[in-house]
């Protein structure tokens, strides 16, 4: 099965899809299956622009409106999860996943389905450690912390997710694991973005709650996006019990939706032939909802997850075959994703500009079907509720630039310090551009250690190489041959010679050089003011 896996999306659908068409004629068959690591921008109007955070100069309507209308459809099944900078209030109405357009699949807060037989997991979010013990309290109307805390990720997530024993496939993250860079070329890394080495040197970059999932689910493949920057690691994990094969996880992160960029990558996954040719749930994932449903929290109080420390009657909430069986006959042993798309909110009219759209806290259809048929809570009617009785909500007001509210309180099980940031990227939009946006790098620390060994520099460099670019972008994103570079393994290619997808099989006449600017000079240090076009159609580091 061809897998093309997308980095931030930025709301440009059009041009990722108009890619993958190109992709299509030169290479070896169609495109199966489209996997988008966040950021993705799921905008149907001018409401949810203003529930996206981001300074209102990068508030863009981008082309997801003509998705969501009818006007377009994806010509591939496209599954996502959710970054930092979202039209947070629509992700909202899906907590447990759904479809935000026809052939368009939100992951949820967390989620787990299966394509073709290849098991497919994700979180959505980013990592904070003084959010992370929260529960979801967040709703619309959004105020100045609040839509930045909701894309914040959760405990109670995570803990889901670690409940799962059956192989993963593939796994999305919007950030990056701890660590993960220790099992790449980590010298390529800080040479492209060096403002990342003081992170690396302290082990601070990336997200530790990631990092626990990859230690526990061990995928085949992890792919993540959010530092706008290709990186490939191999993951080589310890064998659990003697006798058994060690595992190991394929890493690969990619860049923004920008010329020049390397934000797709085309690779061939084995699949099930026998399997069917639509999206099916998980039912191991399904079974893990049921049991934890007791533990949906949507208050601001700080909780911790039930473990095996004498104060809780109850730790272990994996799946039985027993459970598994009884959620088989609540769904009469159809696990079919239904094709139950709706749409809840106005559409985007650019005839009609309704810059003062009311901001409305909805409740999706296809979540009050969901919930209803497996038996679990819609967290969205539980806020109501909460929000009618406590008024746990601001109000959202309007400002110029999205502004840090956040709390100084700092603590979760993960031993951290985000009181200062070591490092500058200025390769991310900053939510408030007189001060260092902390979201903008996850500079947490962490004491975890992660038992898996790391790989000699020569491997790492090896793998790296294996993903090789998709250097095929449509009419609307060409560049001159002037603007080309070297090869991403630092040789030269032969004019003609072919790349190769993740497990070595060619991606047929793709131009012969790179068309990016990978390596970047050191003056990007100098930028004082960071992103300032990422959605214009030039590159901004060109533009620099």
């Amino acid at each position: 099965m061809r897998v093309a896996v997308a980095g931030c999306c930025h709301g440009e659908l059009d041009k990722i899809y108009e890619t993958l068409a190109l992709a299509e004629r030169r290479g070896p068959g169609p495109i199966d299956l489209l996997l988008c690591c966040g950021d993705f921008q799921a905008v149907r109007n001018e409401a949810d622009l203003r529930c996206m955070a981001v300074p209102p100069k990068y508030r863009h309507m981008q082309t997801f409106y003509r998705y969501y209308s009818g006007e377009k459809k994806a010509p591939v099944l496209t599954i996502f999860i959710g970054g930092n900078h979202e039209a947070s209030n629509h992700l909202q109405e899906l907590p447990y996943g759904g479809w935000v357009a026809p052939n368009i699949y939100y992951l949820g807060l967390a989620g787990v389905v299966k394509y073709r037989g290849v098991r497919i997991g994700g979180i959505s979010g980013i990592f904070k450690s003084h959010d992370y013990r929260k529960g979801h309290f967040e709703c619309p109307p959004y105020n100045p912390a609040t839509i930045r805390s909701i894309y914040h990720v959760r405990n109670i997530e995570v803990y889901k997710l670690k409940q799962l024993k059956q192989p993963m496939d593939i796994f999305l993250s919007h950030d990056w694991p701890r660590g993960i860079y220790h099992y790449g070329n980590k010298k390529q890394l800080l040479k492209t973005k060096s403002f990342f080495r003081q992170e690396v040197e302290n082990n601070t970059l990336g997200s530790p709650a990631a990092s626990e999932l990859l230690e526990h689910l061990k995928p085949t493949y992890w792919f993540s996006a959010h530092l706008h920057v290709k990186f490939a690691a191999l993951m080589q994990h310890q064998a659990g019990d003697k006798g058994q094969t060690a595992k190991a996880t394929k890493f690969l992160a990619l860049d923004k939706c920008l010329p020049h960029r390397d934000f797709l990558q085309v690779i061939e996954i084995d699949h099930d032939p026998n399997a069917p040719e639509y999206l099916e749930y998980d039912i191991e994932w399904l079974t893990v909802l049921r049991a934890t449903n007791d533990l949906i929290n949507v208050t601001e109080r700080l909780w911790n997850m039930p473990e095996n420390n004498g104060l809780h009657t109850r730790w272990d909430y994996s799946a039985t075959e027993e459970a598994m069986n009884k959620v088989l006959e609540i769904l009469n042993h159809d696990l079919k994703v239904p094709c139950n798309f709706s749409i809840t909110a106005a559409c985007y009219d650019p005839s009609r500009p309704q810059t003062q759209m009311q901001l409305v806290h909805r409740i999706n259809p296809q979540t009050t079907e969901f919930c209803a048929q497996l038996g679990i809570t819609d967290m969205n009617v539980r806020l109501q509720k909460a929000k009618e009785e406590h008024n746990l909500c601001g109000e959202y007001e309007e400002q110029d630039d999205v502004e840090s509210n956040d709390s100084g309180e700092d603590r979760s099980e993960y031993n951290t310090d985000t009181s200062a940031l070591s490092s500058i990227n200025p390769d991310e939009i900053m939510l408030d551009e007189e001060e260092e946006d902390e979201d903008s790098i996850i500079s947490t620390r962490s004491d975890m250690n992660t038992p898996s060994a790391e790989p000699s520099s020569d491997q790492a460099s090896d793998f790296s190489a294996s993903f090789s670019d998709v250097r095929i972008l449509p009419g609307s994103m060409i560049v001159s041959s002037d603007d080309t570079l070297g090869s991403p393994d630092g040789r030269e290619r032969n004019p003609g010679e072919a790349l190769e997808s993740g497990d070595g099989k060619d991606l047929t006449e793709l131009p012969s050089k790179r068309l990016s600017d990978e390596h970047e000079p050191e003056q990007r240090k100098k930028i004082k003011r960071r992103n300032q076009a990422i959605y214009a159609a030039v590159d901004d580091d060109d533009a620099a």
